[in-house]
């Protein structure tokens, strides 16, 4: 496990016998993980030091020697702090793993769109004498509740960014979707793109993105199913737009032609997170219990 320690606005590691006579570069590349596009950056503003002093990319290591990354900046969160209660599920340093509520958007999408989840968080950092950005790896609708994975600084979100484009990043769900099912297990594969008659549906369509999204039916009931399902892709509304292709919509989601009347909301909750930290790369899973409106709504289903 590598060992890293924070200086001040520094990410320091310390050289190992078995990485003596490597180049600055390989290390940042291997070690560090710092993409090409990061490393210019870093160099365009004498970010990389070793033993205190700046390094050229080129420089060998020697043993003992200790490699420094500018990694925690001061910068403006992008937002204007407010204090909005957090669940907070896991937090160190380099990242942060947040258990959202319904009914709260993740980040502003217009201008003077306030009390997001964004807004939230930024006030949590600035609680804490942190300035820096913040950066959400992947979404969750304003009214899909669960965990949420957001990095503290850009080598974090640099990491976690290509680990979720690379699909290391496992996200499972519940849901409770309406009608029968004929199969117990299932895989959508169904391209994803937008509804030209509408501002924000998606629909399935030839023309769409790419999108995989596995089911398995935990419970069957007479009206509906309790669901994990787990993402292969991201894409806006995947697994509410590919269940009611397949004629199950969600409880509760509208948008889509589910159920009205038994819950407020679509039932969808991100109940599980697997990756790897970004930095120490130990293996992490955190879980969030299912919120009491779904609870509710499957005491109603099972009676």
């Amino acid at each position: 496990m590598a060992s890293f320690i924070r200086k001040g606005k520094w990410l320091e590691y310390q050289i190992s016998k078995q990485m003596e006579g490597l180049p600055v570069e390989e290390i940042l590349r291997e070690t560090f993980q710092v993409s090409g596009r990061l490393l210019q950056k870093l160099t365009r503003k004498s970010g990389i030091q070793l033993n205190g002093k700046k390094s050229h990319l080129a420089a060998r290591v020697k043993a003992g020697d200790r490699l420094q990354v500018l990694v925690f900046e001061r910068e403006g969160y992008g937002v204007t702090p407010e204090p909005i209660s957090l669940d907070i599920s896991y937090e160190d340093e380099h990242i942060l793993v947040v258990n959202k509520e319904p009914g709260i958007a993740v980040h502003p999408t217009e201008p003077g769109h306030a009390g997001t989840l964004a807004h939230g968080i930024a006030y949590h950092y600035q609680l804490q004498g942190i300035e820096t950005k913040v950066r959400h790896i992947h979404r969750l609708d304003k009214d899909t509740s669960g965990l949420l994975l957001v990095a503290k600084h850009a080598l974090a979100h640099a990491i976690l960014d290509d680990k979720l484009r690379e699909r290391k990043i496992k996200r499972r769900y519940l849901a409770i979707a309406s009608g029968i099912f004929k199969n117990q297990k299932g895989n959508i594969n169904l391209p994803i793109g937008r509804d030209r008659h509408h501002p924000t549906r998606r629909r399935v369509s030839p023309n769409g993105d790419e999108a995989i999204t596995h089911y398995e039916v935990l419970e069957q009931y007479s009206h509906g199913a309790l669901l994990a399902l787990e993402l292969e892709t991201g894409r806006t509304h995947q697994i509410r737009v590919h269940l009611s292709h397949m004629g199950h919509p969600l409880y509760g989601d509208l948008l889509y032609g589910g159920p009205a009347g038994l819950i407020s909301r679509q039932a969808l909750h991100a109940e599980r997170l697997l990756f790897e930290h970004p930095l120490t790369k130990e293996k992490l899973e955190l879980t969030a219990a299912l919120p009491a409106d779904m609870k509710t709504l499957l005491q109603r289903l099972r009676s």
